[in-house]
């Protein structure tokens, strides 16, 4: 399976560490690879590369990320530009959404398998400056659960790729 990630929500002006992202993606990402899945990071030239993906594609024009994830087997980010873009575009690959303090009832996709560790951890007030909110690594779900989620997926993929 090819997987596109996009692991990162913007930058904050803060320059604090922006509370929807995910502390986990280096061991997602080898729990990934040791299923020899080809994982290709897309995101800016300020992201920081996760160091086990076969490739980091660095602002790709619109059109080259449409074509991209249109053209893989999966994605996965966070709550950030991937999810709003793929739905915008009716992009019809298969997403995961990786939510921490945001609830995706609110900004989430329903076509996109959306995970979360806990309500709990979802900050009261939803449409806060983010500027504000402290980043807690233990309101995100394990990278096992992600998998879980991902073995899910794989199983229906090539199902419906068996029936063409």
């Amino acid at each position: 399976m090819k997987i596109v990630i996009s692991p990162y929500s913007r930058s904050l002006r803060s320059g604090k560490r922006n509370a929807k992202n995910y502390p986990h993606w280096e061991e997602l990402v080898e729990l990934i690879k040791e299923k020899d899945h080809e994982v290709i990071q897309i995101g800016t030239k300020e992201e920081i590369p996760i160091s086990s993906t076969d490739d980091f594609l660095i602002g790709l024009p619109l059109k080259e990320i449409a074509e991209l994830i249109s053209n893989c087997d999966l994605w996965i980010s966070v709550d950030n530009f991937l999810p709003h873009f793929c739905n915008f575009k009716k992009i019809e690959t298969q997403g995961i959404v990786i939510f921490s303090k945001s609830n995706p009832d609110i900004f989430g996709y329903p076509q996109n398998k959306n995970v979360f560790k806990s309500r709990r951890c979802f900050r009261k007030e939803q449409f806060a400056i983010w500027e504000e909110q402290e980043y807690d690594p233990d309101a995100f779900i394990a990278p096992h659960y992600v998998m879980q989620v991902i073995d899910s997926l794989e199983c229906k993929i090539f199902q419906n790729t068996e029936s063409l």
